[in-house]
């Protein structure tokens, strides 16, 4: 026992045990997991989690693995599921795709970090047995409570059960735009204001073993969380804490950090992945090795802490948002008392009495009010290009060198931060074919100038359609994350919505120097983006004929809004590339007739590959070494059309819906092409 003392009190056990953990992680990441599912007919699940959303119902379910299940019913009643209750489900298996967007989102990477490999469309789902689970009954029971605060549910599931999808999301992203959202995910500092209320409690009614007691609850926490990542963290962190005294074992708070997180990445080694476990590891690892700086009163205190946080996690901001708030340190100044001595324990007094909705309401209220305000400075937030591992290396050797108050350390990290600001992450000039589903946008970059041609609309599954923001999805994550702050141009080819669906939120949200519309009378989807462009002060341009080194090739107008497309011919180092948007067969004659154009390297067909374009003519003229269809994968339409695809048969063909999105890069006059497979 002395001897197995003395070997947890040193860190190369626990460095030893981390190692193998991340080897694991490794194994686990390379190796293909195969389903026992084929189909979802007749299979009975037990019901883990249930969230409301405004198109239907997200269930979370158990079974021979772990699934997630879509019921698309804005009617459907929750209320006669409860967690626990096993159901017979029928449905279809999703294929979960991979982000075809490189640096957006990637849902596949998620679910399989949490180890859920299946999403089911539910079409039928029958309760056959209720819940007999104790600890499903005391979180049922917890849960219900909470609706009982008609106006602050969404800060009680989030601040007490740990689920944000309830909090509106225009709050929710303010909260992460100020860089303040890590208050509103549980963490140590909830878990030790639990921990605070039960030794209180105990203490005053001498009860004994109370470490037993917080063990206890702590474990039930997490349960009742779901296990998520930030719970767990500080869970099994202050379990072994409490271990550590019990036993006084004299492990060090590192140690027992490094332990914690050994034993969560032994558990499910993909959890690596997940950006609220980097987030509360890295960041309490840095309190807890640099405590030492963080001295004075309390307010100088709050602000280095802050300021440590921001330093020690900014590689990890960047690379999974492409901004930071440089005024963040300053908001938690106010932001972290605010939430730790009023909002946290407001909500769990109101939620054990519930007749203090109103009063919670109000302080939910002012902090949501001063965030949203506080989300309209602009100049505070700065767009940062994703960083490499390399570089990501050197700025926490240098960051290393100003927590141990080396010599010019802060020279270093200033220079380090003007340098990452100027560095752009793709220096090429290249064009980008976005992924959008059903719809058109493409990104043409040449030198400093970036035009965004289209912004695509509409997200198809199937037959269905459903709301997705591609612009706040993938359009923008995407520019961001190769240092892009602003769109030069802008060029709407014609009205239709899944070519300009996307617009209005697109420069609401970002930078837009100008935008080109065609030829034809504004839609009403074009007079809505004017009004918006008039408020803010863009400029827009209609049925131009040359944009730098862009020729429109206008032939007079139609009576149907796809003939009206803008049609664009450029040339980057000897490349010829065509933008066809849903140009018909008659604009294509009328073309052929106009312009002397021939012998296309790279053609962005017509019309999703619409039997309406592509013309034999037409295309034994341009000749295209590559084609490129933006399609939605299984849509509707029955896009591209067979005999496209035969008139097209002596180009390399690439679609958006098999390829993903498509990126042919020139440089020193040569062709890359790239795809980004679902």
């Amino acid at each position: 026992m002395k001897r197995l003392k003395i070997l947890l009190q040193h860190s190369i056990i626990y460095y030893v045990v981390l190692f193998i953990a991340i080897i694991l992680y490794f194994v686990s990441s390379s190796s293909k997991y195969i389903s026992v599912y084929n189909s979802f007919d007749n299979e009975s699940f037990i019901v883990t989690g249930i969230i409301r959303y405004d198109y239907g119902v997200k269930f979370n379910l158990k079974g021979k693995e772990k699934v997630i299940g879509y019921v698309y019913d804005e009617e459907f009643n929750t209320n006669m599921y409860s967690l626990g209750d096993t159901v017979l489900i029928t449905g279809e298996k999703k294929d979960i795709s991979n982000n075809t967007v490189p640096n957006t989102f990637n849902y596949k990477k998620y679910l399989t970090s949490n180890k859920i490999y299946n999403v089911i469309i539910i079409d039928k789902i029958e309760k056959i047995k209720d819940n007999t689970n104790i600890f499903y009954s005391i979180k049922n029971k917890l849960i219900k409570r909470s609706e009982k605060l008609t106006k602050s549910y969404p800060y009680i599931y989030g601040l007490i059960f740990g689920v944000n999808s309830y909090i509106e999301q225009e709050v929710m992203n303010s909260y992460r735009d100020n860089g303040i959202s890590h208050l509103f995910a549980i963490s140590g500092l909830h878990v030790s204001l639990f921990i605070l209320i039960i030794s209180k409690m105990c203490n005053r009614l001498k009860i004994g073993l109370k470490s037993l007691i917080l063990i206890s609850f702590l474990i039930l926490y997490m349960f009742i969380t779901n296990f998520a990542m930030s719970v767990m963290r500080a869970s099994i962190f202050t379990i072994l804490l409490l271990i550590n005294k019990l036993f006084k074992l004299k492990i060090s708070n590192i140690n027992l950090l490094l332990f914690a997180l050994s034993i969560i990445l032994f558990v499910n080694p993909l959890s690596l992945n997940n950006v609220g476990l980097q987030y509360s590891f890295i960041v309490t690892f840095a309190l807890i090795k640099y405590s030492y700086l963080i001295r004075g009163n309390k307010l100088v205190m709050i602000l280095k802490t802050s300021l440590i946080s921001f330093l020690i996690s900014y590689p990890i901001t960047v690379n999974n948002f492409y901004q930071i708030n440089i005024m963040s340190i300053l908001y938690n100044l106010f932001f972290v008392p605010y939430v730790s001595f009023i909002l946290l324990p407001m909500t769990l007094i109101a939620y054990c009495f519930p007749f203090l909705d109103n009063v919670l309401y109000f302080f939910i209220s002012i902090i949501e009010y001063l965030s949203i305000f506080f989300e309209q400075i602009d100049f505070s937030k700065i767009i940062l290009c994703k960083m490499s591992i390399i570089l990501v290396i050197i700025y926490y050797l240098f960051l290393l060198r100003l927590f141990k108050k080396k010599r010019y350390s802060l020279f270093l990290i200033i220079m380090f931060f003007i340098i990452h600001y100027c560095m752009p992450f793709e220096n090429n000039n290249y064009v980008f074919f976005f992924d959008v589903g059903q719809g058109d946008s493409s990104i043409v970059k040449l030198n400093n100038s970036v035009t965004l041609i289209d912004t695509g609309g509409i997200t198809t599954y199937g037959d269905n359609e459903y709301s997705y923001s591609i612009s706040k999805n993938k359009i923008i994550p995407y520019l961001k994350s190769n240092g892009i702050r602003k769109i030069d141009n802008l060029i709407i080819t014609h009205g239709d919505f899944d070519h300009m669906g996307e617009a209005k939120y697109l420069v609401q949200n970002f930078k837009v120097k100008q935008v080109i519309f065609n030829c034809a009378s504004f839609n009403y989807l074009e007079g809505e983006l004017i009004d918006i462009l008039n408020n803010k002060n863009i400029k827009y341009k209609t049925c131009i004929n040359e944009l730098g080194n862009m020729k429109f090739l206008q032939t007079g107008e139609y009576n149907n809004e796809n003939d009206n497309s803008n049609v664009i011919y450029t040339e980057i180092d000897g490349y010829k590339f065509m933008f066809m948007g849903d140009a018909g067969v008659d604009k294509e004659l009328d073309i052929l007739d106009k312009y002397d154009i021939s012998n296309i390297d790279i053609l962005k067909v017509g019309h999703h590959g619409s039997d309406t374009s592509s013309s034999y003519e037409f295309i034994d003229r341009m000749n295209p070494k590559y084609s490129v269809i933006s399609v939605g994968k299984d849509n509707k339409f029955g896009h591209p059309k067979e005999e496209v695809l035969d008139i097209l048969n002596n180009s390399k063909i690439y679609r958006t819906d098999q390829d993903g999105s498509i990126m042919f890069k020139v440089k020193s006059s040569r062709l890359k092409i790239e795809t980004f497979e679902p």
